[in-house]
C-alpha cells in the first residue's frame, strides 16, 4: 500500500486499517540454548520525525526499507503519542516515565521562560530508565542529542557509563564535520573525524563501537539522532537522488502550501529532498545497528524500539520540510501532527512478525515496559505516570488507563497558543488557556480534526474537560501567567528577553 493508499484508507476511519487493541501472539519459549541470557535493549529516538515520515506509516517518497524491515519483525503502534509537542518535555517523559507536567519541564530547554515558568533541566534526584538499568548490571551507552539541562545534568550524571555527543544542545550547528559554525560545537563529540563526515553516520559509527565493547553484557543502547532536525541538511548524493524523484512528484489540486491561522504555511506533500535525504541517513543507521546485533549474535535477545519526540515541523512561517497529512497541524501543536508519532518496538520471541497495535500509548510507558521485559522491579513512585505495555506486546491485556494527558502552557514560533488536551477512548479535547474555549474531536472517525463536536455534543465535551482540569490538579500544573495577547507578538517578545 503506499502512502496515498494509505492516507485514503485512514482518512475513512483507524479501524479499516487495524481492529482495536492489537494483533499478536502469545509468548514464545526461545529455543536456543539463550533463555537465561538478560535481554539487551536498543532505543532509537529521532528529532522532528512525523508520523508519516516513514514508508511502513505511509510515505512513498522518503525511503526507510531498513525501519520498514524492524515494523515487519516487530509490532506497529498506530496511536502512539508524544507526551509533548516539542524535544525536550517528551525525552524526559521517556526517561522518567512522569508527564513533563508532573516534573515541570513543559518547554523545550532553552525557549522563552513567558507565559509561563518551566525548570531547565531534567533533576538529579530522579531516578531514570538508565540508573534502573546499570543498578540491574547493564551497560549503558548515550549517543546523540540529549538537551536535558547544562554540564551538570549531562548524561554521565544520570546513569549512562558512555555520553557521545549529548549535550545542551537542541539541534547541531551543522550535520557536517567538525560540527562546528562560529563559536557553536557540539560538546561531547570524541576527537577525531575527517572532512566531509555526517553526524548522523558518526552517532551511528560511535554507537557501533559501544556495541562491540559490550559484546557479553547485557547493554542499553541509547541512540538519539539529531536528526532530522533543523539545520535541514543532508549528503549532497542524496539530495540529488530525492530531487529527481520530487520532480515527479504531483502536488494536492496543485497546491503544495496553504495557509493555516493567518501566516503560517503547512506543507501538503512530501517532496524535500534534503529533509528525504535526511530521513534516508536515518533508515542507513537502522540498518547498520540491526545487522550489528546480528553479527554479534544478539539479534534475537535485543529488545528494539523506535519512537520520535514530537510531530513533524510543517507549519511555520517559513516554508516547513515535511507533510503530516491526513494529521492536522505539527511539531509545537497539540493536534495529532504535532504528538502523534511512529513506533515500533520489536521483542524476538514474544511479538509476533509484522503485528499492529491501535490501543493509544504515550511515551510515558516505555519505562515500565523495559524493567517489566528485564524481569526488573517497577519502580512504581518514578514511572508514576507510565504503564508497562507488556500485555499489549503479548496481547494478555490493556493498559488500565483512562485518558492520557498534554500540557503545553507555552507558544510556538509554530502557531501554536497555550493548550492543554485529554484523549479518552476514540474522544480528545483540546482546551485553549488564552480563553478556555475548547474543541472536540473523534479521532476514529475524524483523524485530521476537522470537525468539532464540541457544541454538539456538549456533555461529552464538559466529561473530558472536567478530566483534563483534575489531571492538571493532580500533577501541579502550571498555568499562563500572562493575559490573552497576540500569539505572534508574545513569542517574539520572550525570545528577545532571552537574548539579552
Amino acid at each position: 500500500m503506499n502512502r496515498r493508499e494509505f492516507l485514503k484508507s485512514i482518512g475513512f476511519g483507524a479501524a479499516v486499517l487495524v481492529m482495536p487493541g492489537c494483533t499478536s501472539a502469545q509468548r514464545k519459549t526461545i529455543t536456543t540454548g539463550k533463555e537465561n541470557k538478560r535481554l539487551n535493549f536498543v532505543f532509537f529516538l529521532i528529532d522532528d520525525l512525523g508520523w508519516t515520515d516513514v514508508g511502513c506509516f505511509g510515505s512513498d517518497f522518503y525511503e526507510t526499507p531498513n525501519i520498514n524491515r524492524l515494523a515487519s519483525e516487530g509490532m506497529k503502534f498506530t496511536d502512539a503519542y508524544a507526551a509533548c509537542p516539542v524535544c525536550s518535555p517528551t525525552r524526559a517523559s521517556i526517561l522518567t516515565g512522569k508527564y513533563p507536567a508532573r516534573l515541570g519541564i513543559t518547554q523545550w530547554i532553552g525557549g522563552p521562560n513567558t507565559p509561563t515558568a518551566y525548570l531547565h533541566y531534567m533533576p538529579l534526584e530522579e531516578v531514570i530508565i538508565s540508573e534502573a538499568l546499570k543498578e540491574a548490571g547493564y551497560a549503558t551507552g548515550f549517543v546523540g542529542k540529549w538537551h536535558l539541562g547544562s554540564k551538570d545534568y549531562y548524561p554521565e550524571h544520570q546513569g549512562f557509563d558512555v555520553n557521545i555527543g549529548g549535550d545542551y544542545s537542541g539541534a547541531p550547528p551543522t550535520y557536517f564535520y567538525p560540527y562546528k559554525r562560529g563559536n557553536r560545537a557540539l560538546e561531547m563529540m570524541p576527537p577525531g573525524g575527517e572532512e566531509g563526515e555526517y553526524l548522523t553516520d558518526r552517532l551511528t559509527d560511535e554507537s557501533l563501537k559501544f556495541l562491540e565493547a559490550n559484546k557479553g553484557k547485557p547493554f542499553l543502547l541509547y541512540l538519539s539522532h539529531y536528526a532530522v532536525h533543523t539545520p535541514i541538511q543532508a549528503k549532497e548524493e542524496l539530495i540529488e537522488k530525492y530531487k529527481a524523484k520530487a520532480e515527479k512528484m504531483p502536488g494536492i489540486d496543485g497546491e503544495r502550501f496553504t495557509k493555516v491561522y493567518g501566516r503560517y504555511k503547512t506543507r501538503r506533500v512530501q517532496d524535500n529532498p534534503a529533509f528525504a535525504g535526511m530521513v534516508h541517513s536515518v533508515d542507513e543507521s537502522v540498518g547498520r545497528i540491526m545487522k550489528k546485533l546480528e553479527d554479534m549474535g544478539a539479534a534475537e535477545n535485543t529488545v528494539v524500539i523506535f519512537m520520535s519526540d514530537n510531530g513533524g515541523l510543517s507549519t511555520v512561517a517559513r516554508e516547513g520540510p515535511t507533510s503530516n497529512l491526513p494529521l492536522r497541524a505539527g511539531k509545537g501543536w497539540l493536534y495529532e501532527g504535532g504528538i502523534r508519532e511512529p513506533m515500533i518496538i520489536k521483542w524476538p520471541g514474544v511479538v509476533k512478525p509484522g503485528s499492529v497495535c491501535s490501543e493509544p500509548v504515550t511515551s510515558t510507558d516505555f519505562y515500565p515496559t523495559m524493567l517489566e521485559m528485564a524481569g526488573l522491579a517497577q519502580k512504581k513512585k518514578q514511572h508514576v505516570d507510565g504503564v508497562s505495555l507488556v500485555g499489549l506486546l503479548k496481547s494478555t491485556g490493556r493498559p488500565r488507563r483512562k485518558a492520557i494527558y498534554w500540557h503545553y502552557p507555552h507558544y510556538h514560533g509554530s502557531g501554536n497558543r497555550p493548550s492543554g488536551a485529554v484523549r479518552a477512548g476514540d474522544y480528545k479535547l483540546i482546551e485553549w488557556y488564552e480563553d478556555k474555549s475548547i474543541e472536540l474531536y473523534n479521532l476514529k472517525n475524524d483523524i485530521s480534526e476537522e470537525h468539532d463536536l464540541a457544541g454538539e455534543m456538549p456533555q461529552k465535551a464538559a466529561e473530558l474537560q472536567k478530566m483534563l482540569h483534575r489531571w492538571q490538579k493532580q500533577v501541579k500544573a502550571k498555568m499562563p501567567a500572562s493575559e490573552p495577547r497576540d500569539d505572534l507578538k508574545v513569542f517574539q517578545e520572550a525570545r528577545r528577553k532571552q537574548k539579552q
